[in-house]
């Protein structure tokens, strides 16, 4: 937030969070930590410390989007860095700082003039991003972790070889990257530093707190190996094809555009991707460029399908005096998975298929925004219940009304007509009502069916009772009434 808003850099700043049915604080700045607020505390005592506390609600998946970016950036030390799990809210951080991130440096420090040069370097470039750095370096990911957090307030620190059991002793308990619940147990025996630890017999230590804390001392120890997942680079979708000499010709341009979709769509393959929206640049000796876009209803990686909706724009292409390079780019894409299907691959599958590529073509022909799709809504009423929205637009809620437990007319009129109605009484269902000068008695029903709208809504829309009602001719009708006695023809059955 401060790198985003500077003003709150000379402010006492926190981020408050909702834990245990109670708002506490999730992260600070020097500012509030100096006046004596600390991680986890109840915003109450907070704000009795600091009435002009500043506060703002934390965002945890923006926190983790903007780590994940700054892991990869680190990848510029080492090209096995991990975000790893040392925000995992169930460790005891209080007094550990926030997020952080793991890399293996094995081989890379002299690259950079040595293990304190590397870490000056890193600490230095991440406070000119804006955010408050530590670093350490040890043998082991644990003991990396437990110094960085709970060591001296030194920027960076580099533990020897050798060096790690004891830099590791005069620390607390909570640097093993424990629950709060075992710290708060291992604190009502006594134990309290890192080094009450090393000595005792291990017996014991598993019988009263199982394996946790063995296994965690343990790997901050190097006595047992401690896996590290990298975050695996981003593959980019793209093809690239140059020429020895210009291109202009629509086949050669067809040709070429056929050779990059085999290509990109190979990789998408490898990377379980498939393409929405892709874009074709050519560009000229001159230094001018051309680009054609097409779209996809559902993620593809058909070359010949994807060159089929290309093959209707090739036309626009101007390649005056030449292309000497084409790229395609996958702009827009999403994972892909396999459909199931019979060993026959029967008509449904191939039908599916067809459909696919039929809106796919229209879609480019037409626009993205004219093609449209039916879509349920949350609602009960009649006309507010479907309607329509692009055909790629996936809505964040999805719901189902089909399997509805009462019938629904196959004619649905919009507006509802008003109509003459006589009922047995002022709640009883119609006997006979008068429609477009037509009048109809009616011989049986089926009622009454209660709607009312959606709760959230702030209009002043009355409930409705809906009648299915056959007239003596077996025509079926399908009214309502609502609050002021007002009878309307909703729709007909077939």
């Amino acid at each position: 937030m401060s790198r985003i808003t500077p003003a709150l850099r000379d402010k006492p700043f926190v981020l408050v969070q909702e834990r245990q049915a109670r708002l506490c604080l999730s992260a600070l700045n020097n500012l509030a930590e100096r006046a004596g607020l600390a991680p986890h505390m109840a915003l109450a005592n907070a704000r009795a410390i600091m009435p002009s506390l500043t506060i703002h609600p934390a965002a945890p998946a923006a926190d983790g989007k903007m780590l994940a970016q700054l892991a990869q950036w680190c990848g510029r030390y080492s090209p096995w860095t991990s975000t790893g799990t040392e925000n995992d809210p169930e460790l005891s951080l209080e007094g550990a700082g926030g997020a952080g991130i793991w890399l293996d440096a094995t081989g890379c420090a002299h690259l950079f003039g040595g293990e304190d040069a590397m870490l000056a370097d890193m600490v230095g470039r991440i406070e000119t991003l804006g955010f408050t750095a530590r670093a350490a370096m040890a043998e082991t990911l644990g003991g990396a972790w437990a110094v960085a957090r709970f060591s001296s307030n030194d920027a960076w620190k580099v533990i020897l070889p050798g060096e790690t059991r004891a830099a590791l002793a005069p620390l607390a308990i909570a640097a093993l990257r424990l629950p709060p619940a075992t710290v708060l147990a291992l604190h009502e025996v006594g134990l309290r530093y890192i080094g009450d630890l090393l000595d005792m017999p291990r017996g014991p230590l598993v019988a009263r707190f199982e394996k946790d804390v063995r296994l965690r001392l343990d790997a901050a120890l190097g006595r047992t190996a401690e896996p590290l997942s990298p975050i695996l680079p981003k593959t980019p979708l793209i093809a690239r094809l140059a020429f020895a000499e210009p291109i202009g010709h629509r086949d050669d341009i067809a040709a070429a555009t056929s050779k990059l979709l085999d290509s990109l769509c190979a990789t998408m393959e490898k990377v379980g991707q498939g393409a929405r929206r892709l874009v074709l640049s050519v560009y000229r000796p001159d230094g001018s460029a051309a680009r054609i876009t097409i779209g996809t209803a559902r993620a593809n990686r058909e070359p010949q399908h994807l060159l089929r909706l290309f093959a209707e724009h090739l036309d626009e292409i101007d390649p005056e005096f030449g292309i000497d390079e084409m790229t395609l780019v996958a702009a827009t894409a999403e994972p892909m998975t396999a459909d199931q299907s019979n060993l026959q691959r029967g008509a449904t599958a191939q039908s599916t298929d067809s459909y696919n590529a039929v809106i796919d073509r229209l879609t480019n022909r037409l626009g993205s925004r004219n093609v449209r799709r039916t879509h349920f809504r949350e609602s009960h009423i009649p006309e507010r219940a479907a309607g329509f929205i692009p055909i790629g637009k996936i809505h964040p809620i999805q719901t189902d009304q089909r399997d509805t437990d009462t019938p629904r007319p196959l004619r649905l009129l919009r507006p509802a007509e008003q109509v003459e109605a006589v009922a047995e009484s002022t709640d009883g269902p119609p006997v006979l009502f008068r429609w477009r000068r037509v009048l109809h008695h009616i011989t049986s029903y089926e009622g009454p069916e209660r709607v009312a709208p959606e709760w959230w809504r702030s209009d002043t829309e009355n409930p409705r009772d809906y009648y299915r009602v056959e007239n003596e001719t077996g025509q079926r009708f399908w009214l309502y009434r609502n609050s002021e006695t007002s009878w309307f023809l909703h729709g007909v059955f077939g």
